[in-house]
Order: structure tokens, then C-alpha cells, then sequence
């Protein structure tokens, strides 16, 4: 019992202190840890990787039986069903020391939407449960190594590489079903409501001109357009309107959406994605399509020179939001697993960024 009661106290320790001003790297760190430590061999064997797995880079937002269907095998890491309450509020201590609280907020609620699917749909427990996320760690977590760690499930897929006192977070992808909820006493629910909104903010500030740029088709794409690729490239898509062609107020619109995409992570890895932001300047473009009305079909992407922002709501009548922050250089660890892949097997060629 006294063991347990550590195992609690220490999860809420590493919880507060990812919100505080540690660098993630530490906050991470010592999640894992902890988390490890806490493991059977048997669950450790499930949870535990190579940091050059294949595995690493098969990542999906779908419900278990459509990732089995979409990669012919099963997902790898150790679910939340499958451990103690103890080993769970460690685990709930990783997802937090990777996100900051707007983001492990998010997390949270869309596993909980689980239920609220599971009486929509009648079913029986077993496809929507929201103990059904995996958690995995890749490589061995110190301070030197290069490792990393991912959180997966139904609507939530967030990868990271700890590598060099640095933190490299994407893909980071965030979906909810309902986008609101409509009945039963979680009436009213929008996880992502922010993202819709001002995502649609920006577009109702355009001017007519500016609109038929800024809409690259009437009709809503039916998912984000890179989908699970590992590479984010969107060749041959229309780019949308330039940061360069708005008014002042209109970058403020636009830098509001992409400050809540950079804000999920903590503050230092947020500043990351800040970073880019700011490196590209009026180099970015907005781009919408679907209808402009709420609760009609509708996708937008933000794409600078380092990253992109994919948001779409167009499944299950406009109620079912997909969103996604992929980096253009660092998505599963770029370069920085690139190299590390070339050390381990030099004669193997590198997927370490989907090549």
C-alpha cells in the first residue's frame, strides 16, 4: 500500500513540475523513469522499443481494429486497461511532462469522448474505451541518449524525440468525435473549439478578393490531405493566400490559429514552433475549403517553409474535427534520428524521416 501511495505522490510531483519552468527534457525524463520503473517485465517487454523500430513510424489516429486493418498488425505499446491505478497516474504523468496543460487538457478530454461514443453507438466496450491508449518509450531515457516516447490512440498520436537537451514533437495530432457533443449531459462539449473558431475568424476577415484566393475549393476535403504519411509534403496543392497579401489585423487573426497549435507542447518546445513561425515571416499561406458557415464541411491548413497546420470537420455531418502540427524538417526526429539510425545500422538506408 505504502509503495502505491509513493507510486501516486510521485506521478503528481512530475505533473506539477511539467508545468512549472522545467525544461521538458528533465520533466520527461523523469516521467519515464518513473514509468519504467513501475513495469513487470512482461508489460516492459510491450511498452519498452528500439529507437529504430519500424514501429516508431507506423502512427495512426484511427480506433484499433482500422490501425490492424490500415498496417496488417497490431499496435504496439501498453495500454492503460493493462496496468494498475498506480502504473496509470504515472502514465498520465508522461503525457503531461510532453504537453503543457492547454494541451494535456485536450488529451485527456478526447480520450473521455470514448464514452460518449461508446452510448452514441450502443457499443459494447470494446472499440471505444478510453483505456485504449498505448503509451511507448524508444530507447533507453537518460540525459545523454537520444530516446523518445509516444502517446496513441483514437484521435490522439503524439510523437516524441528527446535528443541533445531538446525535445522534437511531431507529429502532434489531436481529433474529437463529436467536435461537439449534442446530447446526454456532456451537452454542449468542444474540445477543439478553438481551432475551428479561429480558424474561421481569419477567414470571415477577409475581403471578397482575398476570399477567392483563400479558398482553394468549395468543397471540404474529407481528411487532412497528408493523412498518416510520414512526410507532410503537399505537392501540387494550391498554396492559398499570402501572410504577405493581409492587413495587419489579419496576420494578428493568423498568428492567433497557429499560437494555439504551438501552445500544446510546453513552453520551451512551444517556443520552437514560435520559432519557425517567426523565421517565416509573411511566408506563410492560408488556405480553406468547404463551406464558410459553422456546422458545414470545412478544412484549412496553415503552411510555412518548416512546418504545417492541417485542421479539417467534415465526417459524421461536419461534427467530427481532425488537427495536426507537422514539422517539415523534425517530424519523428528528422535529421537528429537520421543520424542515429546511420550510427546503429550503417548499412541499412535511413526512414528515419520517411524517405
Amino acid at each position: 500500500m505504502l509503495s502505491r501511495i509513493l507510486l501516486a505522490s510521485s506521478a503528481v510531483l512530475l505533473f506539477s513540475a511539467a508545468h512549472l519552468k522545467t525544461q521538458s527534457p528533465v520533466a520527461m525524463l523523469g516521467a519515464a523513469k518513473a514509468f519504467l520503473a513501475s513495469l513487470t517485465p512482461e508489460q516492459t517487454a510491450k511498452a519498452k522499443m528500439d529507437l529504430t523500430t519500424e514501429a516508431r513510424l507506423q502512427w495512426h489516429f484511427v480506433p484499433d481494429n482500422n490501425y490492424q486493418e490500415f498496417y496488417k498488425t497490431s499496435r504496439k505499446g501498453l495500454t492503460l486497461r493493462e496496468m494498475t491505478p498506480a502504473q496509470r497516474h504515472l502514465a498520465q504523468a508522461m503525457l503531461a511532462s510532453s504537453l503543457s496543460q492547454r494541451g494535456f487538457m485536450k488529451a485527456s478530454t478526447i480520450m473521455s469522448l470514448e464514452d460518449v461514443l461508446r452510448i452514441l453507438e450502443s457499443d459494447s466496450g470494446e472499440r471505444r474505451n478510453p483505456e485504449k491508449y498505448y503509451f511507448s518509450i524508444y530507447g533507453e531515457p537518460s540525459e545523454t541518449a537520444t530516446w523518445g516516447m509516444r502517446i496513441e490512440g483514437h484521435h490522439i498520436s503524439l510523437t516524441f524525440v528527446i535528443a541533445g537537451g531538446k525535445v522534437l514533437a511531431a507529429p502532434t495530432f489531436f481529433g474529437s468525435n463529436p467536435a461537439e457533443v449534442r446530447q446526454g449531459p456532456r451537452t454542449g462539449l468542444r474540445v477543439l473549439a478553438r481551432e475551428e473558431d479561429l480558424g474561421r475568424d481569419l477567414l470571415m476577415a477577409l475581403t471578397p478578393e482575398q476570399k477567392k484566393v483563400a479558398i482553394v475549393d468549395t468543397k471540404a476535403y474529407p481528411d487532412i490531405l497528408t493523412t498518416v504519411k510520414r512526410s507532410a509534403a503537399l505537392d501540387g496543392q494550391p498554396s492559398g493566400l499570402s501572410a504577405a497579401k493581409m492587413t495587419p489585423k489579419q496576420r494578428e487573426l493568423l498568428a492567433a490559429v497557429l499560437d494555439e497549435y504551438c501552445q500544446n507542447v510546453p513552453e520551451d518546445v512551444a517556443e520552437g514552433r514560435t520559432a519557425l513561425v517567426k523565421a517565416a515571416g509573411t511566408n506563410l499561406n492560408f488556405a480553406w475549403a468547404g463551406v464558410e458557415e459553422k456546422k458545414g464541411p470545412h478544412y484549412y491548413r496553415v503552411q510555412g517553409p518548416g512546418f504545417l497546420v492541417e485542421y479539417d470537420n467534415t465526417q459524421n455531418g461536419a461534427n467530427h474535427v481532425h488537427s495536426v502540427w507537422r514539422d517539415l524538417k523534425a517530424d519523428f526526429g528528422g535529421d537528429v534520428l537520421k543520424a542515429h539510425y546511420q550510427e546503429a545500422h550503417p548499412s541499412k538506408p535511413s526512414k528515419a524521416r520517411g524517405e
